[in-house]
């Protein structure tokens, strides 16, 4: 590693000082001389841990408020310097340069800068690291012979082999090698992000998104699939990856898919008191009312038979009695922004496995900001949230019949609910809690007649949505038979009229919203 000097020199300079003085008074106690700079010098030196000056071993002075300290020959020449050429070491030689044979460097903290409230553009652009990428990659390059630590988890490995071999193995410098190219390139990603916004780029030609990883998981959707749950750089309040866990097992990769589905269709039912229950990315239940607990009672009546075994998100505290009534059915997860000490209590007695999550519900309006990403083969799909804001003044009735103000409501209701059943999507619902659901058939009349089904005999002041318009006559025929007399729907079909038109015929009262909520 050392080429041919014959003292073993190592630079150090961190942002992130923890265990940091513990390692320097180990390599000391190696033989390791200590190139540092700036305050990570500082503290090794008092902490009694001699090191060499930076401006030592440049000529040059720190200048420019730090900006220019470590960008020179003497420090990339002894970094970069191939110790199996000759020519290479000849020149350092004669240019009087010292090889450099491990690296230990942490970046100017960019990530927790600009997560700071109100953190100032300026600000933000002073803690963009320059000369600490520099040498990180300058030491990963030549990684056949330069050892480069990014991570203090790191230490401990690279002492216990400079402690038996006097020298790190090939593998392990390869392996650190790989890991300060991906912080690095996490970064510049953040760096590019911050940057793109700054400057309102909407479609930026190289797409830069960097994740940190959250979970390794067991298996994916199924046990022959591996899968690992990866959380954004900058974190989301409002999200599954930063829910505080109070209670039960490890999430599954279909427990977080579920989860997240969940959370998103409550963001759309802030008014009321309002619990949903979520199926295999479907709404199962959902109800709304004055108290929580009857929130509850009116989501489980839904559909008492697919809750069995699914997830429920409650927008407000759950309390004592809306826990027992949770506790006495199989969940497998509920999600509340809090819980009452009672709750909690009943909710873990004899639950060991139910998972109970905590979410910072006052979070949500700034979830709609991030962008979806979908992998296909081959690439990736990116689009905006489905959170456009609609008001229902701008919707139109086209049928003779207007609604009643409790079909309005329902109506209304009904809309909300419907937006996250997958497609081709059906959702039937009174003023308070969803009576029917028909998700994901390859035709539409199929998921009316699934929603109609489920929902059959409870039908007095129903309200039928469907997420993108009726193609044919046919779904009007199907609910006037079942009795149901209000229907909510985007229109836009070339027959919107023929809908019309049979929905007239069966005195219904119909509303065309202009805006389609697929959901695949």
């Amino acid at each position: 590693m050392k080429g041919k000097n014959m003292t073993k020199r190592v630079l150090i300079s961190v942002s992130d000082k923890t265990g940091i003085v513990e390692f320097a008074k180990e390599l000391k106690a190696l033989g390791w001389d200590i190139i540092s700079t700036g305050g990570t010098k500082v503290v090794l030196d008092n902490e009694g841990v001699g090191t060499i000056a930076i401006d030592d071993v440049t000529g040059f002075p720190e200048m420019m408020d730090g900006r220019v300290k470590t960008l020179h020959p003497n420090i990339h020449g002894g970094l970069l310097a191939r110790r199996d050429l000759d020519s290479h070491l000849q020149a350092a030689k004669e240019n009087q340069i010292d090889l450099i044979d491990l690296v230990v460097v942490n970046l100017y903290p960019f990530k927790e800068t600009i997560l700071k409230p109100g953190v100032e553009y300026a600000d933000a652009v002073e803690n963009i690291d320059i000369g600490g990428p520099s040498m990180l990659r300058s030491a990963a390059k030549n990684h056949a012979s330069v050892t480069v630590v990014v991570d203090p988890a790191d230490y401990a490995l690279v002492l216990e082999e400079l402690a038996a071999n006097g020298q790190t193995t090939y593998e392990t410098r390869q392996r650190l090698a790989a890991k300060v190219f991906r912080h690095t390139a996490a970064y510049d990603a953040l760096i590019a992000d911050y940057f793109t916004d700054q400057v309102g780029e909407s479609k930026p030609e190289k797409l830069t998104l960097t994740y940190e990883l959250k979970q390794p998981m067991r298996y994916g959707e199924n046990p022959q699939q591996d899968a690992d749950f990866y959380q954004t750089a900058l974190p989301l309040d409002y999200s599954i990856a930063s829910a505080k866990q109070l209670n039960g097992k490890e999430l599954s990769f279909n427990n977080i898919r579920d989860a997240d589905a969940a959370i998103r269709i409550i963001r759309d039912f802030k008014d009321r008191p309002t619990v949903v229950a979520l199926k295999h990315m479907n709404p199962c239940g959902i109800g709304q009312a004055d108290d929580i607990e009857t929130a509850w009672d009116y989501a489980y009546e839904s559909d008492p038979v697919s809750i069995f075994g699914g997830i429920v998100v409650l927008n407000r505290q759950v309390d004592a009695a809306t826990a027992e009534k949770m506790h006495s059915i199989f969940l497998e997860i509920i999600i509340a922004p809090s819980y009452t000490a009672e709750a909690l209590a009943i909710l873990t007695n004899k639950k060991k496995n139910l998972r109970i999550l905590e979410l910072a519900f006052d979070a949500q309006a700034a979830s709609g900001a991030e962008k979806e990403v979908t992998g296909v083969l081959g690439g990736l799909l990116v689009q905006n949230q489905d959170v456009i804001e609609e008001n229902s003044a701008d919707w139109q009735v086209v049928t003779k019949r207007q609604p009643s103000e409790q079909e309005r409501v329902a109506l209304e209701f009904a809309w909300k609910s419907v937006k996250y059943v997958k497609s081709n999507g059906i959702i039937i619902t009174n003023d308070r809690q969803v009576l029917g659901v028909g998700p994901g058939q390859t035709n539409r009349v199929a998921s009316v007649k699934i929603a109609i089904e489920q929902a059959k005999d409870r039908l007095d002041g129903a309200a039928l949505a469907s997420d993108a318009f009726f193609p044919f006559a046919d779904n009007i025929e199907e609910i006037a038979e079942a009795g149901i007399k209000a229907i909510i729907q985007p229109g836009g079909s070339v027959r919107d009229e023929e809908s019309i038109i049979a929905a007239d015929k069966h005195g219904l009262t119909m509303i065309f919203t202009g805006v389609r909520h697929f959901r695949h």
